[in-house]
């Protein structure tokens, strides 16, 4: 298990906290009637059918969080409150990076859980997936959110096959003013390693309609500064890799902490060693270079810098176009395979939309610039090296090992004694000297010798729908009342900048380091529906057709049926396909990372490397049986070269040849039933279960291989298996891959989910709500299915008021979650079960317009892990003042 963070403190700082703070607004006029009776007849959902429709009747599930339960969340922020919902998870990859996934199979970049803003992806396009909230909404620019959990690409073709969030902002017609918001709080309180950290989120909205009904604007502006979770798990990942010669724990001189970089597997290599003074005591040891903790690599400090503004206007009073542009530039934390400090990362986007009661139309821009930003294990690993190069390093470290043997030392002193000899000089963090040399790596995109992340990727995107049935009834055409049609189309162009490191154009016009690299899909889809029986059963049909660059065309069909035997209860059933397809980075990565070239699954960019390796998995057994075997020969009359070729000639039918090939599109079948009520008088009682079962195919996932080389670097083929096997059992006969490929396995899950909300009299709101998720099982099993990493069991209970008494009011959340067994690329193990507890106390004044909210998540500091090689989260601690001017 991770580290934890030394004490676990429970500060009694909610009353304490009394931070200088600027005056905010978010919606905080407290409604006269705070029962709100038949609330839930009246709300409206969007996401799920693409068009308005009863949040009761809605055909598949959706979470909502509409303005009341945004100003009763005791999170820090709306985004935050998303992990209250019933099927949702989040995992906290970073402060201000957190991921959204829903019903299994999470991981920390989740490409199969799609993020909108107002009908439009947010995503950074390299990625294929959102940061967290960076380009989205702010706490006082939000007026809903819409959570689909479940696959929704018939109607998205987003690579939503696990769900989709919508956030909707505020309209300027309907919400004029001025508004600002300052949130101050701590975090690592109690935190003996960095000791408490000031928090601060500073918000603007200024919203102002120029011509009645006509012409409106308005602009938000966000600065966030703070100081990062720190990820310090010293979990050793190769503990055992001199178990067989008696070195373990702080002796290994292999050792591969968790969040140490630098020392990972491609990293070390079997060094020659004596064992005792005589010669022939020889043994093959596994050593490696000393790496770096990611502290001592990371600058914590955050700092998020976004804006937006946006100009509407109205056609007809029914009829609305706008045009938005919003801006991010921030540092943080992220993690993929490796982790990352995102520096000065740059995302800008420009959306035009049309909305009318026909038709509705957007088209947006999103370009990405990383910045400054680098990869933490290419950081440590090149810091060593660029101290003293491996073999250098090596030969110092034989010589001072050998040394203290022959001196008497012992095995284990020997290796203390050589680490030491071998890094004399090395730089030292917190020196000068340590920090030239990361600036300078940080701006060498090139991972063998240096770290920086240096991309610049842009997506064009342009997509319509048109109510046909709408249109035809206008047209004066009798169609039936109750027929709904439904069409619409996108196009999405993905535009690369080739880097030389990250990505380079493998179809070049003249050349691949200056031709833009593409990759483009376009889609469509038709719907069409019917209420029957007295409007008491709506049928649905959906039929999606995707075409994508390298891909056939593939379709997505979807069925949906709700009956409502009375308008308060409604039972529905869905099934639906759908496809994700590679993102940019799975399909053309051209990577030089740690001695490893980690290079997209396509055939254009990995043609002959999944023909001609094999399996790392494979090669390590054998090198290992190898190592193993000539350690425990003692026969005199050999030398130890020809001890290690006798063991390469027995161990050699351990080696396997890459089963895997080009990457395939995955593909998901899914079958939900559901039931949602509102019950008992005023339908007080709102009532919400649903069950899933899911089908999974051709997963996108990593597979290491290693193809075998001559002394030139000639690729090895057609060659016996004893030539082979030579080749692969040294460093400088093995080309290393990791290709990404598609997992041979078929998975199947499911689960459910039931939620309670009831408006108890005097205002106040509870609510439960818990979901299970499970997987159900797997069929030709090949290990390279990603991993679940979803707890089985996680639930939320809440009670909230807000006017409790006199304008007090007040928002509990409890949030508990099982532990699970987390698969990462960076480290596999279990985490460890976890709850929190949210809380916040607020106050209006009507005059002037105030709120203030004091309030903390984790307000216990029981810091948890969400994902192996992730941080300890803790306690965030704030006061929110919120003030309006209309």
């Amino acid at each position: 298990m991770p580290a934890c963070l030394p004490c676990r403190s429970r500060p009694a700082l909610l009353a304490a906290i009394a931070l200088p703070a600027m005056a905010a607004h978010a919606q905080t006029t407290v409604p006269a009637d705070t029962t709100r009776k038949n609330l839930n007849l009246e709300e409206v959902v969007v996401s799920a059918s693409r068009v308005e429709e009863s949040f009761l009747q809605s055909p598949v599930t959706v979470e909502k969080l509409n303005a009341r339960a945004l100003r009763l969340t005791p999170a820090p922020s709306f985004f935050d409150a998303i992990e209250h919902l019933k099927g949702v998870q989040v995992i906290t990859p970073s402060l201000s990076f957190k991921v959204i996934n829903a019903r299994g199979f999470a991981n920390t970049t989740n490409v199969r859980f799609a993020q909108l803003v107002d009908g439009i992806d947010n995503q950074a396009p390299h990625i294929g997936g959102p940061i967290g909230n960076i380009l989205g909404p702010s706490d006082l620019d939000i007026e809903r959110v819409e959570v689909v959990p479940g696959t929704a690409s018939a109607l998205y073709g987003l690579n939503a096959i696990n769900g989709l969030a919508n956030f909707s902002t505020r309209n300027p017609f309907r919400s004029e003013g001025l508004s600002v918001q300052q949130k101050t709080g701590l975090n690592h309180v109690g935190d003996a390693s960095t000791g408490a950290k000031a928090y601060s989120e500073t918000s603007l909205r200024y919203a102002k309609v120029l011509v009645a009904d006509k012409l409106a604007f308005k602009v938000n502006g966000t600065l966030l500064r703070g100081y990062d979770w720190v990820a310090n798990d010293q979990t050793d990942l190769n503990a055992a890799g001199n178990a067989k010669v008696g070195l373990l724990g702080a002796d290994n001189p292999a050792r591969d902490p968790v969040n140490s970089y630098g020392n990972e597997s491609s990293d070390r290599s079997n060094f020659t060693l004596l064992s005792t003074p005589d010669p022939q005591s020889a043994k093959t040891y596994q050593v490696a270079r000393t790496g770096y903790d990611e502290r001592d690599l990371v600058d914590y400090n955050l700092k998020t810098i976004k804006a937006d503004a946006a100009l509407h206007y109205r056609l007809k009073p029914n009829a609305e176009l706008s045009y938005t542009y919003r801006v991010a530039r921030f540092d943080n934390v992220y993690q993929r395979s490796n982790r990352f400090r995102l520096q000065n990362y740059l995302l800008q986007q420009h959306a035009l939309q049309l909305v009318t009661p026909v038709v509705q139309a957007r088209a947006y821009f999103t370009q990405e610039n990383t910045g400054r930003s680098y990869n933490l294990r290419s950081m440590g690993e090149n810091l060593d090296r660029n101290f003293k190069p491996d073999d250098q390093w090596k030969r110092d470290f034989t010589a001072a090992w050998n040394g203290a043997i022959t001196a008497g030392q012992t095995v284990a002193q020997a290796q203390a004694v050589a680490r030491a000899a071998a890094d004399a000089g090395r730089y030292q963090p917190g020196t000068a000297l340590f920090g030239q040399k990361l600036g300078e790596l940080q701006d060498i995109n090139n991972w063998d010798v240096g770290a920086a992340l240096r991309v610049r990727a842009n997506l064009a995107h342009a997509e319509a729908q048109v109510n046909l049935a709408e249109a035809l009834r206008r047209g004066g055409h009798r169609l039936p009342a109750n027929l709904d049609l439904l069409a619409g189309a996108d196009h999405r162009t993905y535009i690369v900048v080739p880097d030389g490191n990250y990505f380079i154009n493998p179809n070049p016009g003249q050349d691949p380091l200056t031709d833009n690299l593409t990759y483009s899909k376009t889609g469509g889809f038709v719907q069409a529906g019917g209420r029957f029986l007295g409007e008491k059963l709506r049928l649905t049909a959906t039929l999606r057709a995707d075409k994508n660059d390298y891909f056939d065309v593939k379709f997505n069909p979807r069925f949906t049926a709700v009956f409502s035997p009375t308008m308060r209860q409604n039972f529905r059933l869905s099934y639906q396909t759908g496809y994700r397809f590679p993102s940019l980075f799975e399909g053309f990565s051209n990577v030089n990372s740690g001695q490893v070239k980690r290079i997209g699954g396509l055939r254009v960019m990995s043609d002959g490397v999944f023909e001609n390796s094999y399996l790392r998995s494979s090669i390590d057994l054998f090198t290992k049986a190898v190592t193993d075997a000539a350690n425990a020969n003692t026969s005199a009359t050999l030398t130890a070269a020809q001890k290690t070729q006798l063991a390469v000639e027995q161990n050699k039918n351990l080696l396997v040849r890459n089963p895997y090939t080009y990457l395939k599109p995955e593909y998901i079948r899914s079958l939900e039933l559901g039931y949602k009520a509102a019950l008992g008088p005023g339908g007080r009682l709102l009532a919400d279960v649903d069950f899933y079962y899911n089908a999974y195919r051709d997963f996108i996932a990593q597979v290491e291989a290693y193809v075998p080389v001559t002394a030139t670097s000639t690729p090895i083929t057609n060659a016996d298996l004893s030539t082979v096997a030579t080749a692969l059992n040294t460093r400088t006969g093995q080309a290393r891959y990791r290709l990404w490929t598609n997992s041979q396995t078929q998975v199947y899950n499911y689960g459910g989910s039931l939620g309670l909300r009831y408006e108890l009299a005097g205002g106040y709101l509870a609510g439960a709500n818990t979901t299970y998720t499970r997987l159900d099982r797997t069929a030709t099993s090949d290990g390279l299915e990603d991993g679940f990493n979803t707890p089985r069991w996680a639930y939320n209970l809440s009670l909230a008021n807000e006017n409790a008494y006199k304008r007090l009011g007040f928002g509990l959340n409890h949030r508990w979650q099982q532990g699970y067994y987390s698969q990462t690329f960076l480290v596999n193990g279990e985490v460890a079960a976890y709850h929190t507890l949210d809380a916040q106390l607020s106050y209006t004044v009507p005059a002037p317009n105030l709120r203030f909210k004091l309030g903390a998540s984790n307000v216990l500091n029981q810091y948890y892990v969400s994902y192996l090689g992730g941080p300890s989260v803790g306690g965030l601690y704030y006061l929110t003042v919120t003030y309006e001017v209309k």
